[in-house]
């Protein structure tokens, strides 16, 4: 398990780098669609555990649709970003009346409350909170691929990923070599105060040492050392909250694992758990905070 683990984490890391290199923008949009569809399918696999219906397809469309809306409105231009919000309350609004209409022709239903539920849950959880990255990446657009603009938006995803997984990693290893008090015992036996602390810990070394070797900004992005303490601090706390939930997902629903795409991790939601809580913190924090 353990060599999976770190086997599939290097390979991840690997994609990681690849695509913030070497992927044109049309490239991101389509891996941005297609984790965050696979990601929303194995929720609904999940939902369907317990025997609740759920409308799959629709769902998928609604969250592709919000996605893409993003990607095709967002840019460095504060008017871009106030279009991109208003695009995405429209698909928001699209998607509540389209799942609500779906729900009139099912006749032999008898979970329609929890099926209208469940849907909905399920583009807010994955692809809504997943749309951050496209904010993340494309805010600073200025349009060609390789200009400073757009290499600053993969250079903070890449640093949201590295710092949060590292938090994961710090929490799994400190955990596993000296936990001894569990974190919430009902909804994750495995994980630990300790743990928790040392996901902390090394979450904050790792954004402090991506700070420093990144030229003590990220691209054009001006950071201090605080501001990485900071953000170290917040998205291992944040990041930590989105794997609790999870787990609470998990538990409801009667499995271990979202999936078993990751060899060593599970699915991928498993993989994007805690990035699902922590992106819109890093995005929140850079717009309040770092004021680009």
């Amino acid at each position: 398990m353990l060599k999976h683990r770190i086997v599939s984490g290097v390979l991840i890391l690997a994609a990681l780098l690849f695509a913030a290199n070497s992927l044109p923008a049309i490239g991101v949009w389509v891996v941005l669609v297609a984790v965050s569809s696979l990601a929303q399918l194995e929720f609904y696999a999940m939902i369907n555990l317990p025997g609740i219906p759920v409308f799959r397809l629709l769902g998928l469309f609604c969250g592709a649709a919000l996605i893409t809306a993003t990607f095709a409105t967002i840019g460095p231009d504060p008017a871009a970003v106030a279009q991109a919000y208003k695009w995405e309350h429209a698909i928001l609004l699209g998607t509540l009346l389209a799942v609500f209409v779906r729900q009139f022709p099912q006749k032999h239903n008898e979970q329609p409350l929890p099926t209208v539920a469940c849907t909905l849950l399920g583009v807010m959880y994955v692809p809504y909170l997943f749309n951050y990255f496209t904010r993340l990446v494309f805010a600073w657009s200025e349009g060609g691929d390789g200009s400073p603009a757009i290499l600053t938006g993969r250079l903070v995803a890449l640093y949201l990923i590295v710092v949060v997984k590292a938090s994961d990693m710090g929490a799994y290893f400190g955990g596993t070599a000296f936990g001894r008090h569990k974190l919430f015992p009902r909804i994750s036996p495995g994980k630990t105060w300790e743990g928790a602390l040392a996901g902390l810990l090394t979450s904050v070394l790792v954004s402090a040492a991506f700070y420093a070797a990144a030229g003590r900004r990220l691209g054009s992005l001006q950071m201090g050392l605080h501001d990485a303490i900071i953000l170290g601090v917040l998205l291992s706390v944040i990041g930590g909250t989105g794997d609790i939930f999870e787990s609470l997902l998990k538990r409801a629903s009667g499995t271990k694992d979202s999936g078993s795409v990751v060899p060593g991790m599970g699915g991928i939601l498993d993989v994007l758990d805690s990035l699902l809580f922590a992106a819109p913190a890093m995005w929140v924090y850079i717009r309040l905070v770092l004021r680009p």
